[in-house]
């Protein structure tokens, strides 16, 4: 059928450069024949077609006529019809000749059987007599019709084998009715053609108001359609109704719906550009390929004879362009360079074909807001969001998420199908905090590269919310770890490198683990862990547990499900248990725990056998008894309410200093405060404490006692003095005695942000008040955070099978551009300066 269709657009091409380039065939070779009826008679071939016109002689009045005919002869010799005046003898009393009506009509023959009889007056010009003529002959290929019912029973009769051709005449024997036929004389073997001059059926057929006086010409797409109940694509062909429009929109709609592209775009080539239109291309990645598809067969629909649309794979082809870019622009006009552009939704696209001054416009609109965001990264000092600031500030960095696979709607339950675990990134692509995350996680795939059974995959909300509603993510960033693609665990610590690290790969074994022997446990207190743990220098747990003490053990294993990722726990409930809580000085049930892989075990009986008060225990007992302060630990430390007694260091703190204020902590009174220490190096935000406490920066070490959640009142130890554990405790004692004067009191305020914060819903409802914003959320919508605005083979080219022969959706697969590309560095206002408020 391919071959065959090439031949017979060959021809057209052919007889189209016959019909346009020779002139017509006055004064030379006539192409009008004269015989007599004996002559013509015997003159007719089997499926020969002829127009003949009986006569007597030519009178004044049949003149005009004549000379159209003659005019004619020439077009219809091209589509094998010869034109033929018979002259009759005056005695002829024939059925052709000797009636006085007969010699006022015309008559097509093929062979010797008579087709149909023109009235002399409807062959008034060159026109009419080829579109009635062809009209009579292809009487197969083109359909008439009249009334709805009568075009929808076409349609359901070429429903998944034909397409149509549905073409809208005001009359017959006009230039647009000539054009319809010469064009179903080439493609009548290839589409259905129909015809109408009911203007009441155009209408129905129509989605807007018709033009009535024009002539419509739709593309209806019925092979596609396998079901009964599906309609048929219709595309309108938005030219005048002329041969050449016609060859040109049947060629658009015979090629690929979407091209795919591996090569460098400035080197292809498609239809469309030969033609004269642009070239849309939709760039893709691996990871979102069959949404990438969905997105280009949506767009190609919208511009089917306006552009061309090609899928152009990121993966195979190295683009040298900014990695938001999305979409990519190819005109016709020789030495315009593809313009790469980052849309925010289809509807951009088609506005763009249609309207070419977008282009611009979008571009220099992109600049504007370069200038603006230059601009406000000049402007930081008012700004009271640091995570913001830090995010607009590298905004123009692109991450390296080769590591990283993006999951979309399609690909994201097989992948958790895959892979024995996997850890997914819920994050949105509007949100700052997301996007700082989204950096850290980048470098915990590095850290993690090579690492057997860790699979790191993200999923953009902003792109993909059924996915996040689904999974019950609520707040951005999220991090869970699937095993097996059923049970999940959620992250809640920091957002470190080193923390996330941490958390993914205790997450890898069984939390608590069970031991079989005596010897297992003993290894695993002296550190001898799987080759998952051996690198994380965290405290040790191991649960002791005989077979009496059911209870407790369910609980310490609840505990081990809660705290999985966060805690290295073992368990040991064989018979020698007894044994080894002995050689520890406890009795079962009993934890035994080493910190930071030292070689001192501690012992704690358990007395409370609930899931809630062993994992409170668990905490507690994780936190180190005179620990570095630091913006990750600091949390865990304010959660146990109590004060602290901080020493305040430029570097590390002294060996006599640590022993004293290690054995003050260890006293039992330190279970009413938090002893710890802060290396100002490691964590300059220290000294931004200090200045808070006393206005200057005093002279270090120093140590500090302050109660953030009773009065606020911070106390100076005595410079004078020497920091032993004697001093200290005595100045502990005039503390709660009252005899200390404080250096500062804390402000009882709230600690809120300078500026406020946005209040999305009154803006909405002050810019567009009839929007019910606070009604109740009815079934279906999603519990997502939504951003404050809308955002931004062998062969090189593989092409598809065409619109006539691929079946596709007949809904749309969505407006978005979701999944187009990477949008991390989306031109989406991220947290803009409060200032305009």
């Amino acid at each position: 059928m391919s071959a065959q269709k090439d031949s017979w657009v060959s021809s057209f091409s052919f007889l189209l450069f016959w019909a346009f380039s020779i002139p017509t065939q006055e004064g030379s070779v006539r192409l009008l024949q004269e015989l007599s009826p004996q002559e013509y008679f015997s003159s007719l071939q089997v499926g020969r077609a002829s127009l003949a016109y009986f006569s007597h002689h030519v009178s004044p009045d049949a003149q005009p006529f004549m000379e159209q005919i003659e005019n004619s002869a020439g077009v219809l010799q091209d589509y094998g019809i010869s034109v033929v005046k018979v002259n009759c003898p005056k005695e002829d009393v024939s059925r052709y000749c000797g009636k006085e009506n007969a010699l006022r009509k015309a008559y097509l023959f093929r062979g010797n059987v008579l087709v149909r009889e023109f009235p002399t007056d409807a062959l008034f010009d060159v026109n009419s007599v080829v579109a009635n003529v062809l009209f009579a002959l292809l009487f197969n290929e083109v359909k008439y019709v009249e009334t709805l019912s009568d075009l929808q029973n076409m349609e359901n009769t070429l429903k998944g084998r034909s397409n149509m051709v549905f073409a809208y005449v005001p009359a017959t024997g006009t230039a647009e009715h000539r054009a319809v036929m010469e064009a179903a004389f080439v493609y009548g073997t290839v589409h259905q053609f129909v015809l109408t001059t009911e203007a009441t059926l155009l209408k129905d057929t129509s989605n807007d108001e018709p033009d009535f006086s024009s002539a419509q010409l739709l593309f209806c797409h019925c092979q596609q359609a396998m079901d009964l109940a599906q309609p048929c694509r219709r595309t309108a062909m938005g030219q005048a109704l002329t041969l050449l429009n016609i060859h040109r929109h049947l060629k658009l709609m015979g090629a690929p719906l979407v091209t795919e592209v591996a090569e460098d775009p400035e080197k292809v080539s498609t239809v469309h550009l030969q033609l004269g239109l642009p070239l849309v291309f939709i760039l893709s990645q691996k990871e979102t390929y069959e949404a990438d598809r969905r997105t280009a067969e949506f767009v190609a629909w919208q511009l089917l004879g306006k552009a061309g649309v090609a899928l152009l794979s990121r993966d195979l082809v190295h683009l040298n362009v900014l990695l938001r870019s999305n979409v990519a622009l190819k005109t016709a006009d020789e030495g315009v360079p593809i313009k790469y552009l980052a849309l925010e939704d289809t509807d951009e696209i088609v506005t763009l074909v249609e309207d070419k001054s977008k282009v611009e416009q979008i571009q220099e609109d992109e600049e504007e807001e370069e200038e603006e965001d230059e601009k406000d990264n000049n402007n930081q000092d008012i700004q009271d969001d640091q995570v913001v600031e830090a995010v607009s500030r590298d905004k123009k960095q692109e991450l390296p998420l080769e590591q990283i696979l993006a999951l979309t709607e399609d690909t994201f339950h097989s992948a958790l199908l895959e892979a024995a675990r996997t850890v997914v990134l819920f994050y949105a692509s509007w949100e700052a905090v997301s996007l700082a995350v989204l950096q850290t996680y980048t470098e915990v795939a590095d850290h993690l590269s090579g690492t057997r059974g860790v699979f790191l995959s993200r999923v953009n909300c902003w792109d993909w919310p059924g996915v996040c509603t689904k999974e019950n993510v609520t707040q951005f960033p999220t991090l869970k770890i699937y095993e097996k693609g059923e049970s999940s665990v959620v992250y809640n610590g920091m957002w470190g490198t080193e923390e996330l690290t941490s958390f993914i790969m205790l997450s890898q074994v069984s939390c608590p683990l069970k031991l079989a022997t005596i010897d297992e446990a003993e290894g695993y207190l002296r550190g001898d862990f799987p080759s998952e743990l051996s690198s994380f220098h965290h405290t040790s747990l191991l649960g002791v547990f005989s077979k009496a003490t059911s209870g407790a053990r369910e609980a310490f294993e609840e505990a081990g499900n809660t705290l999985s990722g966060h805690v290295r726990m073992g368990m040991y409930l064989e018979d020698e248990a007894l044994a080894l809580s002995r050689k520890y000085a406890v009795s079962p049930p009993a934890l035994l725990l080493t910190r930071g892989g030292g070689q001192i075990v501690e012992g704690i009986s358990l007395s409370k056998h609930s899931t809630q008060d062993m994992v409170q225990l668990i905490r507690d007992e994780l936190l180190d008894i005179f620990p570095e302060i630091t913006v990750q630990n600091l949390p865990h430390y304010l959660q146990l309410r109590k004060p602290f007694l901080i020493l305040f260091s430029d570097g590390d703190i002294g060996q006599m200093e640590s022993k004293e204020m290690l054995n003050l902590a260890k006293k039992p009174p330190q279970q009413a405060f938090v002893a710890c220490w802060l290396n100002l190096k490691k964590t300059p935000v220290g000294r931004g404490v200090l200045k808070a406490y006393f206005a200057t920066m005093p002279s270090l070490p120093l140590l500090v006692w302050v109660d953030l959640h009773a009065r606020g009142q911070v106390f100076r130890f005595p410079s004078e003095q020497s920091l032993t554990e004697t001093h200290i405790l005595s100045w502990l004692e005039k503390l709660k005695a009252g005899l200390e004067i404080p250096s500062s009191t804390l402000s009882e305020e709230d600690w809120k942000p300078p500026l406020p914060a946005y209040n999305f819903l009154q803006m909405m409802e002050m810019t567009m008040p009839e929007l019910p914003l606070h009604t109740s959320h009815h079934h279906g919508d999603t519990s997502v955070q939504r951003p404050p605005e809308s955002p931004g083979g062998d062969n090189a080219i593989q092409e598809e099978p065409s619109q006539e022969t691929k079946a596709g959706k007949v809904g749309s697969p969505g407006r978005d551009l979701r999944g187009t590309a990477p949008r991390l560095a989306a031109k989406e206002k991220q947290g803009k300066r409060h200032s305009e408020l």
